[in-house]
């Protein structure tokens, strides 16, 4: 699941002393790519190419593209945390209150480049250990901040656990699914999918 407000951002960011890509910008140019063609199109070259530069810039901000992927995981797993952390705090609201926000939140305005990359690294983590690490932290970090919105609303650890799975199979699951309805359609039936993960709480 990705924020549907972190846009990957696409304009490169220059060091103002040395007129260099920064390497917050080759780590964007790795997620744009990684959205398109997967782990596998993210080289050195392509990336020089999108952003208009020449290959010696990277190697002066990284070690090799092994140094780049592992950057990404890191930006990608830690901003993934941070968003679910700031999105579960109560800050105010209810329990259910912020249940139902986060449900709105991710089925109400897809964020597909944002998508397109979660799935990207998933599929990176079947055959990669450091990226099944990223991932792992990132799904227990949901579970575990949903999970405790939902022990807030009284129910005992075990169903607070329980339903946080199922929150988070519903999360992903709508947002891949191709429904043969319309957008009004599809929201009632989001609609009435929360008010089933809502019940009781």
């Amino acid at each position: 699941m990705s924020d549907p407000k972190s846009d990957v951002k696409s304009d490169v960011k220059a060091d103002t002393r040395t007129g260099e890509v920064r390497s917050e910008s080759w780590i964007e140019a790795g997620f744009e790519e990684i959205a398109r063609t997967g782990v596998e199109g993210v080289r050195v070259e392509v990336l020089a190419k999108n952003l208009g530069v020449t290959k010696g810039g990277f190697y002066r901000r990284f070690r090799d593209r092994a140094a780049l992927l592992e950057a990404m995981l890191q930006n990608w797993s830690a901003g993934r945390i941070a968003a679910i952390e700031k999105q579960t705090s109560l800050d105010g609201a209810t329990a259910r209150e912020r249940l139902k926000a986060l449900i709105a939140l991710y089925s109400e305005r897809m964020n597909t480049e944002g998508m397109a990359v979660e799935l990207a690294i998933r599929q990176w983590a079947r055959a990669d250990e450091p990226a099944a690490n990223a991932v792992a932290s990132v799904d227990a970090a949901r579970l575990k901040n949903v999970g405790q919105l939902y022990r807030a609303t009284g129910l005992p650890p075990e169903e607070a656990d329980a339903q946080a799975f199922l929150f988070y199979c519903f999360v992903f699951g709508q947002s891949l699914l191709f429904l043969e309805r319309g957008p009004r359609k599809r929201a009632q039936l989001v609609a009435k999918s929360a008010e089933t993960l809502l019940r009781g709480v």
